[in-house]
């Protein structure tokens, strides 16, 4: 039975700017997403979605060479599955010439926003063999940073090029990562439409130099107060573009330390550069999921 897995993912840097070609930090989770398919001689592919605790949050059955659905448990979650489908299918024709049965499985709340859907691309394209930029740029959309995560075994710095992105593997790993912290805002944030809304015209060529000196500046960092004062420069970069205030002084005014937004703003992970207290502070305000640093990155 062949089996597919790929890793989540989290934009440390360069958020939004990363589609106009800024070098952006993005790391692997440990986490990710797993797909097994079990061929067999039937017309039709039986497709379960499951949750990481096990239980099934999606299901449907559809005839493999037409794609015709048969019945679904979501018809939303259907005509996304059956586009990435359709793409790929028409990326390599011989791609799915039998039925038989799918099996996806989520290490991680889909909730977090830390890549079900770039995984889920990633495994179909293993499956497919096929490019999986390719198949992002005519499903979902997106600079690829989050299917580039999905391959990859260490933190990258990552320049969107079509369907050949520029990737290099790079050491992160600053020895203040003991009060690093990543911080569930219990809250999901639709990227597509973050990105649909952004004003792209905003971003002039001396914002993109600025944000790459800050993010090769993040990477090569060994003193945590100046790490934090690159977060607040990057995080006062971005806000400018939104029009938006960074998350610190609208959640966290008190927090002692540096907090940075990760992808889209408002919603799923920040980044808390803290102390071994930061912990307590974030249970406190109601914020119960926190991973650390090395447990968060693959």
């Amino acid at each position: 039975m062949p089996t597919y897995r790929s890793h989540g993912k989290l934009l440390l840097t360069a958020e939004y700017v990363v589609l106009k070609g800024a070098s952006a930090l993005a790391i692997p989770c440990s986490l990710g997403q797993t797909l097994r398919y079990n061929p067999s001689k039937s017309t039709t592919l039986i497709w379960r979605s499951l949750a990481v605790d096990g239980s099934l949050w999606f299901q449907v059955e559809f005839d493999y060479h037409t794609l015709e659905l048969k019945k679904s448990t979501d018809l939303i979650i259907w005509e996304k599955l059956e586009k990435i489908i359709r793409v790929a299918k028409s990326l390599n024709p011989s791609f799915l010439d039998e039925g038989g049965s799918v099996v996806t499985q989520l290490e991680f709340d889909r909730k977090w926003g830390l890549g079900s859907s770039s995984t889920l691309i990633s495994n179909i394209a293993l499956w497919a063999q096929i490019n999986p930029y390719e198949l992002l740029d005519q499903s979902f959309g997106g600079s690829g940073y989050d299917v580039a995560c999905a391959r990859a075994k260490t933190p990258i710095l990552f320049i969107k090029d079509n369907y050949h992105p520029k990737i290099n593997q790079v050491e992160f790993s600053p020895p203040f990562k003991k009060n690093l912290f990543f911080v569930y805002l219990n809250q999901k944030k639709n990227s597509q439409e973050a990105i649909a809304s952004f004003d792209f015209n905003s971003v002039s060529q001396s914002i993109t130099d600025k944000i790459n000196e800050i993010t090769n500046e993040i990477i090569l960092c060994t003193n945590q107060n100046e790490f934090n004062l690159l977060l607040k420069a990057h995080e006062s970069i971005i806000g400018g573009l939104l029009n938006q205030k960074p998350i610190q002084e609208i959640l966290f005014p008190d927090f002692d330390g540096a907090i940075k937004s990760l992808g889209a703003w408002g919603g799923d992970f920040i980044l808390a550069s803290g102390t071994q207290q930061s912990i307590a502070y974030f249970k406190n305000k109601g914020f119960q999921t926190i991973f650390s640093f090395e447990k968060m990155i693959l």
